[in-house]
């Protein structure tokens, strides 16, 4: 399981990585906007990408566009200070697997990736 990670704040991205070491999940890279993330997902293909939404210059939205154009079976679970339903609905319907609110805490991050990855299994599984 590959990830990417996107988030303008560095202390985002560390506590994200920090609270996935225990996952079977290779880190491949960290993005501060929008448009670094598609760069990176355009030539790494992640499989697994979280992405905030509020971000200089690419928003999170506009990412999320970009990243099932090029990258349809990547899951991307938002994470944002956003505390808006609509946006994230707006995020479901565009593709993302999974919606947490900021501040993130290693429990709930914990909980949304078992129900991100075990989603997956199902599909694969065709249950």
């Amino acid at each position: 399981m590959r990830l990417l990670i996107v988030d303008d704040s560095s202390i985002m991205r560390r506590i994200i990585e920090k609270n996935l070491k225990d996952y079977d999940i290779e880190i491949i890279g960290m993005a501060p906007d929008g448009a670094s993330a598609v760069k990176i997902v355009k030539e790494e293909k992640p499989d697994v990408v979280t992405l905030d939404i509020t971000m200089p210059g690419m928003d999170g939205l506009a990412c999320l566009d970009e990243i099932m154009l090029m990258h349809p079976k990547c899951k991307v679970m938002i994470i944002t200070a956003l505390s808006d339903k609509l946006t994230g609905l707006r995020a479901l319907d565009k593709g993302a697997r999974g919606f947490l609110y900021k501040p993130v805490n290693a429990d709930d991050l914990a909980k949304a990736f078992d129900r991100l990855l075990k989603r997956n299994e199902n599909k694969q599984s065709g249950v």
